[in-house]
Order: C-alpha cells, then structure tokens, then sequence
C-alpha cells in the first residue's frame, strides 16, 4: 500500500480510500443490493478486505441510504476502529447549531464510535447565502464545539462545484476539502487545488473514477476506445500522476474490486505531474512552441 500525508492534519493516509455510498445504492443490474442480508454480509467482507489490505482511509455520509451505510461501517469498526481514519458528512441547509451536531452524534451511533477524524459540511454549490449562513448562523460552531469535546478531529468540506467552495476554504476553518476532481471535470485544476496547496489542505478527491460517465459516454461515441484501452485504469492514474491530490475515494462493493485498485495502484509509478499540465489554450499554443525550440 502506498500513502502519503493529508495536508495539515499530518495524518498518513493511504492513496486509495474507501468510499461508503455503494453501500447505500442499489444496482440490480450488477447484481448489487446492499439492503438484502447477502448484501450486506458482502459489503462487511469488502470492508474488511480493505483495511487487511492497508486501506486506512474510509470515507461515509449519514445521506447515503438515510444512514444505511454508516451502519454497515460500524459492524466493522465496532471491532476495527484503531485500523482507519474515519470520514463522514454533515448537511447544513435549514440546520441550526443544535441540529448539525444532532446529526453528528447519530451518525457516531451509527457509526460505533466515540467519534470520527473528519467530519465533512456535505455540499454541491455553495452561494453566498450559503456560505454566510454555515460561518454565521451555527453550523461551524456546532463543529467547532464538537472538535473541543474530541468528537471530531479535523473539519472539511465536499464539493461538486469546486470553485463555490473558494471563500470557505479562504477561512482557515477546514483541513480537508474533498471536490469533485477527475479526467473529464478539471475544474478545480484552475483554482480550488491551488489554494489546497498554498494552504497545506488535504486533498480527497469524489468522483475519481466519474461515477462512470466517462465510460457511458465512450460507450455511445467511441465504443472501440473502450475495447482497446482500460478506461478504469486511465482515470485512476490521472489522479495519481496530480501531486495536489492526497486520497482518492473509490466506491467499491466486492472484495475483488478492491483487490483491483490495490493491483492498479502498486503497478503505477507517475511520470509527469498533471499539476504541470495546461488548461488553457494560450499555453498549450506556449509550451508547443517551446518543445520545438520555436521563438
């Protein structure tokens, strides 16, 4: 297993983490229902197969399934809990001080633990209201209050629109940011990891993998990348080949899948850093030039 520091806290996390919503989502399709009790007993393997593995980063929401996930989680950290760090989220629209840390404290119940490592503000956009009323009208006290009682150890923050989350990250407050951050939404390449970096914030990318939408729309548009090249692979070793990005969090739901991403992620040994990589159109034209020595 390969690891690495998230940001600040100094924690030594590993690169690929564990992400809890699959445990939550249904996909008959694949033959996946994590709420039959074969389901389950699956998803407690999976689980455990990790942490046997090195994984030591787990990452969950009390939304994923109104708890359900949470709740396989802690049928395994109630006897494993020293053998990871633990992540989970917390909504905030409507929610005052008392019922952010209402919330929190299920999500330990659910949990089976006295408390987590991180604690996460769940977010798509943020607006200016909404980063107003999480600074101003108690939801970061009632985290605040909850790290002095050790109940949460560091604060961070989720986003699917990276730049919303700019003026929150510019407080101080938060540790950990986790953006949606991938191969086909870079984003967050041109300003949120930035900031991560100039400020020393972890990085725990959602969606590294796209939630394969990457894959359905090859499917309908170039079906023969698909059979020539792993897709699966390629998103995952662009996120590793990004020196701004710590933890990468893969749903994953069989004990095979991952035996794959730990497969994946040994055999990969970055040789540029996408970080360097331009995303716009005037220094690409630049960097053409200065490859061909023309001024």
């Amino acid at each position: 297993m390969k690891y690495t520091t998230l940001g600040k806290t100094q924690l030594q996390v590993s690169r690929i983490a564990l992400g809890g919503y699959p445990f939550s989502g249904v996909n008959k399709a694949n033959g996946w229902d994590p709420y039959s009790s074969e389901g389950r007993a699956t998803a407690i393997r999976t689980i455990h197969t990790a942490l046997d593995a090195g994984i030591n980063y787990i990452d969950t929401a009390p939304s994923y399934g109104n708890g359900h996930s949470e709740s396989i989680i802690g049928d395994v950290l109630k006897t494993r809990r020293d053998d990871c760090y633990l992540a989970t989220k917390v909504g905030w629209k409507g929610l005052d001080k008392a019922a952010v840390i209402k919330s929190v404290e299920e999500s330990l119940s659910r949990l089976q633990t006295d408390y987590v490592d991180v604690i996460q503000f769940h977010g798509g956009m943020y607006t200016a209201a909404d980063t107003h009323h999480i600074l101003n009208d108690g939801p970061l006290e009632a985290l605040e209050s909850l790290k002095s009682q050790g109940k949460v150890r560091w604060l961070g923050l989720t986003t699917e629109e990276p730049f919303s989350a700019l003026d929150l990250v510019e407080t101080g407050h938060f540790s950990v940011v986790q953006p949606c951050y991938n191969i086909i939404y870079q984003s967050a390449a041109l300003h949120l990891l930035k900031k991560t970096a100039e400020k020393n914030i972890g990085v725990a990318v959602m969606r590294p993998m796209t939630s394969g939408i990457f894959q359905r729309t090859l499917e309908h548009l170039e079906p023969q990348v698909l059979a020539a090249t792993d897709v699966y692979a390629l998103c995952l070793k662009f996120l590793l080949s990004d020196s701004r990005v710590d933890v990468l969090n893969i749903g994953m739901r069989w004990p095979e899948e991952v035996e794959q991403n730990i497969r994946l992620l040994d055999a990969f040994n970055p040789s540029v850093d996408v970080s360097d990589i331009p995303r716009l159109t005037a220094r690409i034209y630049q960097t053409d030039d200065e490859r061909k020595g023309v001024k």
